[in-house]
C-alpha cells in the first residue's frame, strides 16, 4: 500500500550544462584566437607602411639636396621685361634649390621700381617661379620739367611705356618724401586728392576728353587745364569733384564753346550752384605810327 502510493517521478536533468559551458568556452576561445591574429596582422601591415613612407621620405630628402636651380619663370609681368628680372636673378642660378634663400632673392628683385610685390616658389624640377605684381601708372607727373609716371599709391616711376590713351598730367607737386624702397612718393593728402579727381573724371560724359592737366595748389586753389583753352578751372582741394566736373561740362557747352576758348582767365567751380569767372584782359595793340 505504501509502496503503491509512492511514485518516483522521473528526474529532470538540465540540458547538458557541461556541454553548454564547453561550447561557450570553445566559442570564446575561438574568437579570441581569430581576433588576436587579425590585430597582429594589422599591426604588421601598419608598421610596414610606416617603414616604406620613412624610406621614401629619406630618398626624397636626399634627392632634393642634390637639386640645383636650373632656371626662372616669371608670371604677371607686362611693364617689366624678363631680361630685367634675369639680370637680378642669374646670380642664384646653380645654387642648391633647398637652401635657396627666397627672402634674399625677393629683396634683390624688389629694387626694380615698377615692382610692387612678388611671390617666390620653388619647384622640384629646379625651377624658381616668380609671380609679380607691378605698379600701374595712373597719371604722369611733371616735376622740375621732367616727366615721371605716377602710380595709384603716389610713387614716382620712370616712364617706360606709351599707353594707348593719353594720361592726365599732374603738376604743382611740392610735397615729396623718400619711401623705404628708395622711390619718391607724394604726400598722402595729394594722393587722396588725385585719386578722387581721377575717379570722378573717368565717370564724366566728356570732361575726361577735355581735361589734360591737374595742377596742385594750396589754399584750396587746385585747378585743371584743357588743351583747347588757357583758362584755369578751379576745383579746389576739398573734394566733391563729381559736381564740379558736371558744372565744368555745362559751362563748357553753354558758354565757352559759344563765347570762345580764350575768353576767360579763370573759371571757379568751387561754389554750390554758382560759377564765378574772370575774363581775359584784352592785350594792348600797338598803334601804327607813321614816321
Amino acid at each position: 500500500m505504501v509502496d503503491s502510493e509512492y511514485r518516483k517521478e522521473p528526474r529532470s536533468l538540465p540540458d547538458s550544462p557541461a556541454a553548454g559551458v564547453s561550447e561557450e568556452v570553445d566559442g570564446a576561445g575561438g574568437s579570441g584566437i581569430d581576433s588576436g591574429g587579425s590585430w597582429v596582422s594589422r599591426t604588421v601591415i601598419f608598421l610596414m607602411v610606416i617603414a616604406v613612407l620613412i624610406a621614401l621620405a629619406s630618398v626624397a630628402s636626399q634627392w632634393k639636396k642634390g637639386v640645383v636651380v636650373r632656371g626662372f619663370v616669371v608670371d604677371g609681368a607686362s611693364i617689366i621685361s624678363d631680361s630685367e628680372f634675369l639680370l637680378r636673378m642669374n646670380a642664384f642660378k646653380g645654387r642648391n634649390l633647398e637652401n635657396l634663400d627666397t627672402t634674399e632673392l625677393k629683396k634683390r628683385i624688389m629694387m626694380i621700381p615698377y615692382l610692387r610685390d612678388a611671390e617666390i616658389g620653388k619647384e622640384l624640377n629646379g625651377i624658381v617661379r616668380v609671380k609679380v605684381f607691378e605698379r600701374e601708372p595712373v597719371a604722369l607727373a611733371v616735376l622740375d620739367g621732367q616727366i615721371m609716371a605716377l602710380d595709384g599709391e603716389g610713387f614716382l616711376l620712370p616712364v617706360r611705356a606709351r599707353h594707348e590713351e593719353p594720361m592726365l598730367k599732374i603738376s604743382g607737386i611740392t610735397r615729396l618724401a623718400v619711401a623705404e624702397n628708395g622711390l619718391q612718393r607724394l604726400d598722402q593728402r595729394d594722393v587722396v586728392l588725385i585719386r578722387e579727381f581721377l575717379k570722378e573724371l573717368s565717370q564724366t560724359d566728356y570732361a575726361s576728353l577735355l581735361v589734360n592737366e591737374l595742377h596742385l595748389a594750396g589754399n584750396n586753389m587746385t585747378w585743371c587745364l584743357t588743351a583747347q583753352s588757357p583758362a584755369r578751372f578751379i576745383v579746389g582741394n576739398d573734394g566733391n569733384y563729381k559736381e564740379k566736373l558736371k558744372k565744368f561740362e555745362i559751362f563748357w557747352q553753354k558758354v565757352v564753346s559759344k563765347k570762345g576758348f580764350d575768353s576767360y582767365e579763370t573759371v571757379d567751380l568751387r561754389f554750390k550752384e554758382r560759377i564765378f569767372t574772370r575774363e581775359t584782359l584784352s592785350p594792348v595793340v600797338p598803334q601804327n605810327v607813321s614816321l
